[in-house]
This record gives C-alpha cells, sequence and structure tokens, in this order.
C-alpha cells in the first residue's frame, strides 16, 4: 500500500475512536489525552536529545501525564488557579532536580527548559481539549463533544488542504529552510478550505447540537485563525525535527511517523479555539 493509502486506512480508524472518547469524556478523555501527551513527550525529548541537549526524560513523560490528568480534576471556571501554582512548582521542582542530575558540564539550564517545555507543549497544550470538551458554553456530551470536534475538524481539514492543494498547483516554497514540503499555495488553499469548513460547521452543527450561534464573519475569521495556527503549529515542530537532524518525530504510527508529527497542529489550534470561545469580547468581538 501506498504511503497514502495506509495514512487513511488510519484515519478511518483514529477519528472514530477519538470522536467516541471525546464523546464519553471524564476519565477515559483524560487518560486518552495524558497518554497521548506522554507519548509526544517521549518523541520530543528524543528529538532534543539527538539536538545536544538533555532534558529529564521520565520527569518530563510522567509530569506531561500528569498534566490532563489534574485537569480533570478540576472544572473549566475552577482549575486554573491551582493549576497555575501547581505549574510553577513543578517549574521549580524540575529545575531542582537538574542540580542533583545534571553538572555544570552537562548543560542544567537546557536540561530544565527542554524538560518543562515538553511536559507544557504536550501535556499542557492537550488540556485545552477538556476545557473546549466541558467549556461553560455547552451543556451535555453532544454540545461539549460539538465544540471539542471543532478546532478537530478544522486541523484535519487544514492539513488535508495544505497537502492536496500544494501538491496539485503549489509552485512557491513557503519556508524551505524550515519544511521544503510546504508551499505557498498550499498554505493559502488550507485557509480558503478551512475558512470555509468553519462556516458550514458553526451554522450547521453547533447550533442544533450545542446550541451556540456565531456571526458569518467570525466563524471565517476563526477558521482563518485556527488553520494558521495549525500550520504554525506543523512548521513549529518542523524546525525541531530540522534542529535534530530526523526526518519523522519517531516511527510508532503506520504512514504517519511519531505521534509528535500528527498533533503538532493540534497543539497550536486547541488553544487558540479555546481562547477565542472563552473570551469572546477581547478575541472575537463579533461572536455571540
Amino acid at each position: 500500500m501506498s504511503n497514502l493509502t495506509v495514512r487513511v486506512l488510519f484515519a478511518v480508524v483514529a477519528i472514530p475512536v477519538v470522536l467516541g472518547v471525546a464523546y464519553a469524556g471524564g476519565l477515559a478523555m483524560a487518560l486518552m489525552l495524558a497518554i497521548v501527551a506522554a507519548l509526544g513527550a517521549w518523541e520530543f525529548y528524543r528529538l532534543a536529545r539527538a539536538a545536544g541537549y538533555g532534558p529529564l526524560e521520565l520527569v518530563g513523560v510522567a509530569l506531561a501525564f500528569v498534566i490532563p490528568v489534574g485537569v480533570y480534576g478540576y472544572r473549566t471556571g475552577e482549575f486554573a488557579p491551582p493549576l497555575l501554582t501547581l505549574g510553577a512548582v513543578i517549574v521549580l521542582t524540575v529545575f531542582a532536580l537538574s542540580v542533583f542530575a545534571r553538572g555544570p558540564q552537562e548543560r542544567p539550564i537546557g536540561a530544565t527548559a527542554t524538560t518543562v517545555f515538553g511536559m507544557l507543549y504536550t501535556g499542557g497544550m492537550l488540556s485545552f481539549a477538556y476545557g473546549l470538551r466541558y467549556h461553560n458554553y455547552t451543556v451535555g456530551r453532544l454540545a461539549g463533544t460539538a465544540l471539542l470536534a471543532y478546532p478537530l475538524v478544522l486541523t484535519w481539514i487544514s492539513d488535508s488542504a495544505g497537502f492536496f492543494v500544494g501538491r496539485a498547483v503549489g509552485r512557491h516554497m513557503l519556508i524551505p529552510a524550515v519544511s521544503p514540503g510546504k508551499t505557498v499555495e498550499g498554505a493559502v488553499g488550507a485557509l480558503v478550505c478551512c475558512a470555509a469548513a468553519s462556516w458550514c460547521y458553526a451554522h450547521g452543527v453547533l447550533p442544533p447540537t450545542a446550541l451556540l450561534a456565531v456571526r458569518p464573519v467570525t466563524s471565517v475569521v476563526l477558521g482563518v485563525a485556527i488553520s494558521a495556527a495549525v500550520q504554525l503549529g506543523d512548521l513549529a515542530e518542523s524546525l525541531i525535527k530540522r534542529e535534530a537532524g530526523q526526518k519523522d518525530s519517531s516511527h510508532l504510527l503506520p504512514g504517519h511517523g511519531g505521534v509528535l508529527d500528527r498533533i503538532d497542529g493540534l497543539l497550536f489550534a486547541l488553544p487558540v479555539a479555546y481562547l477565542a470561545f472563552t473570551f469572546p469580547h477581547v478575541l472575537l468581538p463579533a461572536l455571540r
């Protein structure tokens, strides 16, 4: 089978599973996020080591797993202050561990920085999925799943549109030093397709399932913002792989490379979507 066929078959299996767990919510969803975060953190630390850093891998992977589970212990409107406090303690703890685990010659600053960044980049960003699933705007499982699926669907569409449009008409490289496969035409195609998909989702899915109404202009702007976030997330992970001299973050997923290769855009899209719906009068004044 071709690489594209393997990727499509994997998506056909993975997408219903993800949506099913999102609908179930609760501890099942928290554990799914925790496992994905831990795998993503392991891949990040693998890349960091290849780039010459010395992260505290076991500590970072464990904390990346714990973060989504910790968010599960609170509700959206309540978890921020306790988690911010806990986050500060965790950062200091990792720094203190570096004192014992890394000497002056083993770059303790880099060890601390990469360890903390890795757990926040994976566990921290994925935790916004739980914030969307149990957002104050949603009542019931179907509503929460519909709101969470918003950035998930747009991420898949942005990735797919960028790939196929770039393959069909791409001529001008976007940032060849970072990702030689990305084109300007593919990026624009992703923005346009994502804006159209956002409009359709905001008016065809959210009103009947989540009782949420989004103005047409706002839905288009949100679609463009999420697509831009997805593409930036993809480029950011490509930059990390470039520094590490690796093509893929790992080979855990058939036809896809590693976990980070699949969720890199989503790690940027989830917080953007959460912030847009949580602070609409600041980020999207037209949202109602």
